[in-house]
């Protein structure tokens, strides 16, 4: 088998080979995701507006395409398990008067890049927070900001967080018009009693709407976000959530664990842990999950994404050409990712910036005509190998490690000789192979790649504190 064979779970997979409980109970511990790496917790605060400044000088040289990202922080309600930086209001005047601000944003990192002409884009995301939040007028406003200074290409990935409570058909056919041509639906769960618990009433009516509009309008992808693990969830009753999912033929699926961490989270200290799943559910709501998942004809793209063998995604990772970045899987080829509004992460040249997290702090710095940011990283020669190394992992389970070695001018074994011991324990727990030349990550171990990830992570292996992560599982 070479890195660019790799098997999915559909066809011949089953079920059993996948999903093994015993090695998720043993290796289930906390860790990071690794949509980036260094993970964001080694961010620092000597990392400064003038750093961010030298990487986007370094940026502008390169002259590819990049990609965008537009945090949008603003929700009319809470959602008591969510852990994203946003603003809860229904007042369209603080909404406005961030978009101007945006706008002095794109103006100020144009400027720096000494950009002479638009920058082609490949890649663009709307998060939040509630992207749809926005009235009309001013989501064609910051698309017109964005046009001024960049310009979506032909075949590019240009998506939107869309929740299906908040948005009508004129809605749809608007995103439609500027340029979007993915939509990711949240919904976690149709039951009415978990919707309840974490504050998010959401009928299976609106959200097939939502999707059959998306399919009218001509667009290419559409996501359905699910998490497990959240309050008054049983095996049974999230079996009718994925039936029903599965039944709107989504072309992709996120189907991630709850994390509750109610001291870094205030909202969550709304959920009662009494009525979260017991460690057994959650491994049966996952087992459960995964077989309809299969059954329906879903590939397992990785870590907790799926998606239907003729999607980009599924035909991007048998070719060898899957990415990863701060939105999760890409297609799009590795690329500077310049990230716009409070608290966003961007990848630019070799650091990671990230914005000031508070809209005072974010304001004061732009009418300063000064960079909003807040801290980063910049990488050295250690961490870009091992970013290279932990990508090659996460999104194509293999690793040719001779190639590997002459790419970087290393003897592999030598490099990391103090990961051979943790890689040969993980070897003989069956969660990858390694013939010497290929590392192969075996379908019983995929679902636990973040924990093979973690043998190569240096920072994690040198910390002095530890960070509050996840679940692997």
């Amino acid at each position: 088998m070479t890195i660019f064979e790799l098997p999915t779970c559909s066809g011949t997979n089953t079920l059993e080979p996948l999903f093994q409980p015993e090695l998720l109970k043993r290796f289930d511990i906390n860790g990071p995701r690794y949509t980036s790496y260094p993970t964001a917790d080694r961010f620092h605060g000597q990392f400064s507006g003038n750093d961010y400044k030298a990487a986007l000088k370094g940026c502008a040289q390169h002259q590819k395409p990049i990609s965008l990202y537009f945090h949008l922080p603003f929700c009319p309600n809470i959602c008591y398990y969510c852990g994203c930086n946003k603003i809860i209001t229904k007042d369209h005047g603080r909404s406005a008067k961030y978009i101007k601000y945006l706008a002095k944003e794109m103006n100020l990192v144009t400027e720096v890049m000494g950009a002479a002409k638009k920058i082609p884009v490949t890649q663009l995301h709307w998060g939040g927070g509630t992207p749809t939040f926005l009235s009309h007028a001013e989501m064609r406003e910051l698309m017109g900001h964005i046009q001024d200074h960049f310009e979506l290409q032909e075949g590019g990935e240009y998506s939107i967080e869309i929740d299906p409570r908040r948005v009508g058909e004129s809605d749809i056919q608007l995103l439609a018009e500027l340029g979007f041509n993915r939509i990711s639906l949240g919904v976690q769960d149709f039951n009415l009693a978990v919707q309840e618990a974490v504050h998010r009433v959401q009928t299976i009516e609106e959200t097939q709407a939502v999707i059959d509009w998306a399919r009218r309008y001509g667009f290419n992808s559409v996501s359905v976000d699910l998490i497990y693990g959240l309050p008054k969830q049983t095996p049974d009753t999230f079996k009718q959530t994925v039936d029903a999912v599965i039944g709107m033929n989504p072309d992709r699926l996120s189907v991630y664990s709850y994390a509750h961490l109610p001291t870094i989270f205030k909202p969550q200290r709304r959920i009662a842990e009494v009525d979260l799943p017991v460690a057994k559910d959650k491994l049966d709501i996952l087992a459960n999950t995964i077989d309809q998942l299969n059954q329906a004809g879903y590939v397992f793209i990785g870590m907790d994404h799926f998606a239907k063998p003729n999607d980009e995604l599924a035909i991007a990772q048998q070719q060898g050409r899957l990415h990863r970045n701060f939105q999760g899987y890409s297609t799009q080829a590795e690329c500077d990712l310049l990230a716009f509004g409070i608290s966003s992460i961007g990848k630019v040249h070799d650091t990671y910036p990230q914005n000031l997290k508070t809209l005072d702090e974010y304001y004061h710095a732009l009418d300063q005509h000064e960079l909003p940011t807040m801290r980063g990283l910049k990488l050295n020669k250690d961490d870009i190998l091992r970013r290279e190394l932990i990508g090659e992992l996460m999104c194509q389970f293999q690793l040719n490690t001779e190639q590997f070695a002459k790419n970087h001018d290393i003897s592999f074994r030598d490099y990391f000789s103090k990961e051979m011991l943790e890689l040969k324990e993980l070897e003989e727990a069956g969660l990858l192979e390694w013939d010497g030349e290929v590392i192969n990550i075996p379908t019983k171990g995929r679902l636990l790649v973040r924990r093979v990830a973690m043998a190569f992570d240096r920072h994690l292996r040198e910390a002095s504190t530890q960070a509050k992560y996840s679940k692997v599982v």
